[in-house]
């Protein structure tokens, strides 16, 4: 119940937004019918949007239609850009007012002698269309993000020196991928055409840390042959995160969830860690890969189980962890009696949304998570926070692309 609340709330707000916006873009288009059509079919297709997908959504499963996620895409450029629109105007109207005011006291005092009974100036024409040119750019960009930004992926280069890194592992190559989602896909080419990107890398090991579903484990049968087409020449190893346990609810028999949700891992060719280790040999030297079921703030699971991972790892022993909650680190993994050189994350996304670029790295996640995205480094302890190769909630990305990560470990 509580979700169509909230899409009650979606509605009225964007009633009102509509209704004020338009009436401030009339300032500047009020003789132009054929912005008046425009405007309104763009927001009786919102409604009806919204309908269409919700129901489509409620009832199937597999592969996503390409109208479905053009559709949900669209539902949220529209708000947005109406949104960002009736903002700036309010903004505008507050001025305006405020000059109102201005002069109507001073009017009262004596101060000034403004003839006649408004005080409050119009809406100019110039103003409107300049806020209108404003909103324009994040409306293209949402257009961008929605058709080719979502399957843009970007490979990121992270060369990492370690003192203590095994001589036989000088030149190791690691592959991470994140947030997979694989219930918001809509072309099984395009994910392909990310799997081939990595093979292109030729890594030694290639490492998922988490969110593989949106909700329920059989989101990711379509695209099971697409990962398994993955390779590496030393393994493939996966972790769960917040959004893997979706699917289980209290009637459902757990073991069984688990058991199949797992099978489905050992199928694509991962190796999925549940709070456990694997060790890759490179003739007498080793690394440890550990990895740890979600553990997050607030309302997400916190099934990770650190000191459990790390059983049987000694204390010299160069390790990555696998935890797919940047949070994790914070609370944990940095505390912990254990040095661990580097933990790779996912979970934000960057908000799918953002400026990564230029040197510039900014997204309104940055006010949710302290560490967000990219490489951070304390205590001689480093964390990997990938952006994601999927998407979830709005079928696009604007700015903070999916990304394919590739470390080079060098002895320093």
């Amino acid at each position: 119940m509580s979700r169509y609340i909230f899409l009650a709330i979606v509605l009225c707000l964007y009633l009102v937004i509509d209704i004020y916006s338009f009436n401030g873009l009339k300032t500047t288009f009020q003789s132009n019918k054929i912005f008046n059509v425009v405007y309104w079919l763009s927001s009786i297709f919102f409604f009806l949007g919204i309908y269409f997908s919700f129901q489509y959504l409620q009832s199937h499963t597999g592969i996503r239609p390409l109208w479905v996620n053009l559709t949900i895409g669209l539902v949220f450029t529209i708000f947005l850009s109406k949104l960002l629109f009736g903002g700036l105007l309010l903004l505008y109207d507050t001025s305006r007012v405020a000059a109102g005011i201005v002069q109507w006291l001073g009017n009262v005092v004596g101060i000034t002698d403004q003839p006649g009974e408004q005080f409050v100036p119009k809406r100019r024409e110039l103003v409107t269309g300049i806020l209108a040119g404003i909103t324009a750019v994040p409306f293209l960009g949402m257009l961008y993000g929605i058709t080719k930004g979502k399957y843009n992926y970007e490979i990121n280069k992270v060369t990492l020196a370690f003192k203590d890194l095994p001589d036989s592992f000088d030149g190791f190559k690691l592959v991470q991928i994140s947030d997979i989602h694989s219930g918001s896909y809509d072309s099984y080419e395009q994910v392909m055409k990310g799997i081939h990107l990595i093979n292109d890398l030729d890594p030694d090991v290639l490492v998922f840390t988490g969110d593989l579903v949106n909700s329920t484990k059989n989101e990711i049968d379509p695209y099971i042959s697409a990962f398994k087409a993955a390779n590496s020449k030393e393994g493939k190893f996966s972790i769960t995160g917040n959004h893997d346990y979706y699917g289980v609810n209290s009637t459902e028999d757990q073991q069984g969830y688990w058991k199949d949700f797992i099978s489905k891992h050992d199928q694509m060719g991962f190796d999925i860690l549940m709070n456990e280790n694997r060790t890759i040999r490179r003739g007498d030297d080793q690394i440890r890969i550990v990895g740890v079921e979600n553990w997050g703030l607030g309302p997400f699971p916190k099934r990770g189980d650190l000191s459990k991972a790390l059983e049987n790892v000694d204390a010299d022993d160069f390790t990555i962890l696998l935890s797919h909650d940047p949070t994790h680190w914070d609370e944990h993994a940095l505390k912990h009696q254990k040095h661990i050189h580097l933990t790779l994350s996912g979970h934000t996304h960057g908000m799918q949304f953002g400026l990564n670029a230029l040197g510039i790295k900014w997204s309104p996640i940055k006010y949710r998570y302290k560490k967000w995205a990219g490489l951070y480094t304390e205590q001689d302890q480093h964390l990997y926070i990938n952006r994601g190769f999927g998407f979830l909630g709005l079928p696009g990305r604007i700015g903070m692309w999916p990304e394919i990560t590739q470390f080079e470990f060098v002895k320093a």
